[in-house]
Formats: structure tokens, sequence, C-alpha cells
């Protein structure tokens, strides 16, 4: 499967408002900084064969900031593809892809050691729809100025896919 959308806006059962995260620098995000945005939310690694979307979702961030975020977690879920600590995985994304939106902190995205936003993300009891967790590197998470989730994409959907830009 490429992507899923919720065509209905099925609205979560748990509020995506009442989620926080730790950026790369140690800095507290609370998810209710992002009400009246969307937020893209991404799984990212560092020696991936999807790591050059780095590239355009830092460009999409810088084309859409005035009603979108992006917020990248790096993880080594799979396959050991980012092996860096916090500080390596800032730099690299900083250096090789000028990246300026915000990273959280470097955390698992699937099973049972999943971070508090992907369980929200692929738990359909919390999120309203959706059940699918990332299957691989870059999977995407598009959710509305209202807190609802949008939409799931596949690693393989590139940040400009027309399946996400129609909505932002």
């Amino acid at each position: 499967m490429n992507f899923s959308v919720n065509e209905n806006k099925i609205k979560p059962l748990a509020s995506f408002y009442s989620l926080s995260a730790i950026a790369n620098s140690g800095r507290m995000i609370d998810f209710n900084e992002f009400k009246n945005k969307k937020v893209l939310i991404v799984n990212t690694a560092s020696a991936c064969g999807y790591t050059p979307q780095f590239d355009d979702l830092q460009k999409l961030q810088e084309q859409y900031k005035h009603k979108l975020t992006i917020i990248g977690f790096p993880s080594n879920d799979f396959g050991e593809q980012e092996q860096g600590n916090d500080e390596q995985i800032a730099s690299f994304c900083k250096i090789n892809y000028g990246v300026t939106f915000t990273l959280a902190k470097k955390s698992h995205v699937k099973n049972t050691e999943q971070n508090e936003v992907f369980k929200w993300l692929s738990d359909k009891n919390k999120n309203g729809w959706n059940d699918q967790q990332p299957q691989w590197n870059f999977c995407k998470y598009l959710v509305d100025e209202r807190g609802i989730l949008l939409g799931y994409y596949a690693s393989g959907v590139q940040p400009f896919a027309k399946e996400i830009v129609d909505v932002l």
C-alpha cells in the first residue's frame, strides 16, 4: 500500500494536541503549538535509500511554511540505518540537506517501544481510523489544522507527491 487517506475526516478519539515530544536539541515540543497548521510527521534515517527525501522535505517546509510544520523522527528501527546520536544526526541533516525543520530525539517508531507520537499515528483507537505503523524509513503521516489524521504515505511517496501537495 502506497498511501491511505481519511476520506471521511474521522476525528481522533485521543487529541493530537495532547501529544508532546523532545526535540533533538532537548526542547520540549508541545503539539498545542501546531493548532491551525498542518503537520507532516516523518520517521527518518541518515543511511537509507530514501535519505535524499530530506532535501524535498526541507523544500516543502520552506514552500508551505505558513501552513505546514514538518517534524522528523530519527529512528534505527529498520536495518541499522540510523546509528548516530542526536548531535550527529542533526549535523548530518544540516550539512547534507540544509534541514531546518524540527528533528525529534532519536526514538522507536514501531513495535512495543514505539514513542507516544507514533503510537497515536498508528492506533485507530487513538487517531480514529489508521492502524498502519511505518513499514520502513521515511513514512509520512499528515495531520490537519484541527488535529485530524488525514493520511498515511509509504516511504516511496515523495514529499511533493500529488497525494500530499493536493491537501496542503
